[in-house]
């Protein structure tokens, strides 16, 4: 295991973040905050590395399994630049290879294995599903839906180009929380298959701002995942 720092990647998504980013995603009262360290110990750090090593060939068994079109070869890397939030994210890199990056402080801020293993899975779920094609899919649409009628208005190129940007933030976030509730579904079978507890994994989240239920937002409650996982793993 080495530690990279991640740089050059494309088309982020599917983003476990655990502090607030914005006004409107305040914690719940109810939600579980701690100081988080800036630095994980030695025993984080070998936590990390015995995870990866359960969990990458199972995500990749899993990948090969669901969608044999798509490239498995998983790289899971550090995002060790300073200033980062506790994060996990999937992405990729120019040549097409899925990237799951973790943040030190994210690396840090989980309380065992499981908690780090289901947020693996739920990484990994991510590229199995092919979120990022199906998100920039829905980008394209929602701009050349907007793009277009403020076209169609005579609106000036100016309000076009800002139609064209509202429309893709739009059609970027219209799916986002289906796609969330799929990675957790499929993450939490990548976590029991690598001899984690999917359920005890899940308790990450209340850790996390509860998001409610809010027009347009990325993640649905947290409420609704927990009982996601609960439902799959309860047929496992």
């Amino acid at each position: 295991m080495r530690w990279i720092t991640v740089l050059g990647l494309v088309a982020l998504v599917g983003c476990v973040e655990v502090v607030d980013q914005g006004p409107v995603n305040r914690p719940a009262p109810q939600a579980t905050q701690r100081p988080v360290a800036a630095t994980p110990s030695r025993a984080q750090v070998q936590q990390f590395i015995t995870v990866v090593q359960r969990v990458e060939p199972v995500a990749e068994r899993e990948c090969r399994a669901r969608s044999p079109q798509s490239n498995c070869d998983f790289r899971i890397v550090v995002d060790d630049r300073p200033g980062q939030p506790p994060n996990a994210y999937q992405t990729l890199d120019r040549n097409g290879q899925p990237i799951l990056a973790f943040t030190l402080p994210l690396i840090a801020q989980v309380r065992n294995p499981d908690e780090l293993a289901f947020v693996m899975g739920h990484e990994a779920a991510h590229h199995i599903s092919g979120h990022i094609p199906r998100q920039q899919q829905n980008a394209a649409a929602g701009a050349i839906l907007l793009g277009g009628l403020a076209a169609i208005t005579g609106a000036s190129q100016t309000v076009v180009d800002q139609a064209l940007d509202i429309g893709a933030g739009v059609g970027a976030r219209s799916y986002s929380k289906n796609f969330e509730l799929e990675a957790d579904a499929l993450g939490t079978v990548i976590t029991h298959r690598a001899g984690y507890n999917p359920v005890r994994g899940a308790e990450f989240f209340s850790q996390l701002p509860d998001p409610g239920n809010r027009f347009l937002g990325t993640h649905p409650p947290n409420a609704q995942r927990i009982e996601t996982v609960r439902r799959v793993a309860a047929g496992l």
